[in-house]
């Protein structure tokens, strides 16, 4: 039944828990979606949502209340008055270590020729797998977490649990290799020279640095920096979760290559970089590979480590490893064009 629009009103209010533009698309999602709501937009600037809809003789606590149900299982919550988060700086105590370990794992691994993870600049297939479990962990591949559930709850109430994410995740590793060979033969047609292989490097190590920053999560002016794919074309991809089909599944997975995570498209601008077909699909292939282990934990038993105790900790080790990465490509890129000296002998 149409609503009356003078019983229609909006309402601002802050959303917790927002970290990038894939929270923005998760909020607005799961809200437009409830019965009384007409209108939904979430501004990662101001961490709020502004809905229009109507809802009685609600008081606005009660209509946060009311908004936080569908999101909580995301791990955002809505309310009227603004929440300064913590930024745990003692987290960095256990946080700096790990991230050090790391890096002298790195360097003895580099040493004993056992992998080759850093290579004048360019992101190895080794890499690309890092990078992929880091994303899968990240509160940038949320929206892809929140589509799996989506999906698992819609055919779960049909009873068919393991069908549906097998075709997701199956649907998932192709489109990647396939669609990350397309953009490598893209990269091909345009016969990239070095100038303008060394300037994609050096942006993918910017990308990265931003993202590294942000995952630390103590700097909120970096969220504005962060790299989105088009709303329109994530909105549709994910759209097509809403649909009940056999196929479904698979089209999810596939519609995950155009969401809006900036490790995916760090990757991506990698992939474009090697202007080769089977580069880049086995880049985006081991990229895939390498958030496999946990979203299929996500989309079998709603793992969340967002929502973990020591999520802040795993969130800054991560962040300082994924700013590690990033340095070394900024740094072995400006070697290439002879803007510095070699630093690294590895």
């Amino acid at each position: 039944m149409p609503m009356n629009n003078q019983e229609q009103k909006t309402y601002t209010f802050h959303v917790h828990g927002m970290h990038c533009n894939a929270c923005v698309l998760m909020t607005e999602n799961e809200l437009k979606d409830l019965p009384n709501i007409t209108h939904v937009k979430s501004s990662l600037h101001n961490h709020s949502v502004e809905v229009v809809g109507d809802f009685g003789n609600k008081t606005p606590e009660q209509i946060a209340e009311e908004l936080s149900v569908p999101l909580k299982p995301h791990g955002y919550t809505v309310s009227v008055e603004k929440q300064i988060a913590a930024k745990n700086w003692a987290d960095f105590t256990i946080a700096v270590p790990i991230a050090l370990a790391f890096a002298v794992l790195f360097v003895v691994l580099q040493k004993a020729g056992l992998v080759n993870l850093v290579n004048t600049g360019s992101v190895t297939y080794a890499t690309a797998f890092f990078i992929g479990i880091i994303a899968s962990l990240s509160t940038c591949m949320a929206v892809v977490g929140g589509l799996v559930l989506s999906m698992s709850a819609t055919f779960a109430k049909e009873g068919d649990t393991v069908k549906p994410q097998l075709l997701f995740h199956a649907g998932r590793i192709v489109s990647f290799f396939i669609f990350g060979g397309i953009i490598g033969a893209i990269g091909a047609a345009f016969t990239l020279n070095t100038a303008m292989t060394v300037t994609l490097n050096i942006l993918i190590g910017i990308v990265m640095l931003i993202l590294g920053i942000n995952l630390l999560d103590v700097f909120p002016w970096a969220k504005k920096l962060q790299p989105a794919m088009p709303k329109f074309i994530a909105k549709h991809a994910h759209g097509i979760s809403k649909f009940n089909h056999t196929l479904t599944p698979m089209l999810v997975g596939i519609a995950t290559f155009f969401l809006p995570c900036g490790f995916t498209q760090s990757m991506q601008l990698y992939a474009l970089s090697t202007g080769s077909f089977l580069a880049g699909s086995l880049t985006m292939l081991a990229f895939a590979l390498g958030t496999l282990p946990i979203l299929a934990l996500v989309s079998f038993s709603s793992l969340g480590i967002k929502n973990h105790k020591q999520s802040g900790v795993f969130f800054k080790a991560a962040g300082l490893i994924v700013i590690m990465f990033a340095l070394f490509n900024l740094i072995n890129s400006l070697v290439i064009i002879g803007a510095i000296s070699p630093i690294f002998n590895f």
